[in-house]
């Protein structure tokens, strides 16, 4: 039998191992890939062209949701895209599914869901974690008419659905708590341009410091808010 080929990203050594030891007991699984942060993940899934990615949302560098979504444009055919994170809610999933990821579990999933999820959006279907497919499905009865579903859950402020991607690579780092020279070191690019992007991002959502950049990226869920608790 042909083993399903998995890419694993997460910033955790423990998750990582324990992820890899839950899916080779499996023995359906092959894992060809790790991934520590975002950029890593996606030249991981450029190179290796796995059958499937679980990713974590909060990845250091460049996040789960922009990473995955550079996967799916950037691989032809896509690999399917499976998304580990703690958070359950709708927005969360809805920017999922808006950018056509796969799946989506929660953290506290057991490991017989987390491999049956990855064998299900193998073969094209999606999976979700099954307290968030209920909340979801009971939603969606509730809707008058024929209803997309995430149509709430997908929506995104007018403000943050215009950034870049190099705006949101830009305001992930600086959130981070990396200087402008080193933002312009990870991402290639000049100093210069690093201020400008940053100028940008402050004026398009409103934001006049860096302590506001830095609750913004914790309340949409681009970084955790252990990473820069200090500067708060």
């Amino acid at each position: 039998m042909k083993k399903i080929t998995v890419l694993l990203a997460d910033d955790h050594l423990i998750v990582r191992e324990g992820l890899k030891a839950l899916l080779e007991i499996e023995g359906d699984f092959e894992i060809v890939g790790e991934a520590v942060n975002g950029l890593q993940a996606v030249k991981l899934a450029l190179e290796l062209r796995p059958a499937v990615v679980v990713m974590d949302l909060a990845m250091p560098q460049l996040n789960g949701m922009e990473a995955a979504k550079r996967i799916l444009q950037q691989i032809i055919p896509p690999p399917k895209v499976l998304i580990l994170s703690a958070h359950a809610d709708d927005a969360y999933v809805g920017q999922v599914a808006a950018i056509g990821a796969q799946g989506y579990l929660i953290k506290q999933t057991s490991a017989h869901i987390l491999a049956k999820a990855i064998r299900e959006i193998h073969k094209g279907k999606f999976f979700y974690s099954p307290s968030i497919d209920r909340r979801l499905s009971n939603q969606n009865q509730e809707e008058s008419g024929p209803t997309p579903r995430f149509t709430r859950a997908g929506h995104r402020t007018k403000t943050d659905a215009h950034l870049s991607s190099r705006e949101r690579e830009v305001l992930q780092l600086v959130a981070e708590g990396r200087s402008n020279k080193e933002v312009a070191d990870d991402l290639g690019i000049s100093i210069k341009t690093v201020e400008k992007h940053r100028q940008s991002v402050m004026h398009k959502l409103d934001i006049h410091d860096t302590s506001g950049l830095v609750r913004y990226a914790i309340s949409a869920g681009i970084i955790e808010s252990s990473v820069q608790c200090t500067i708060l």
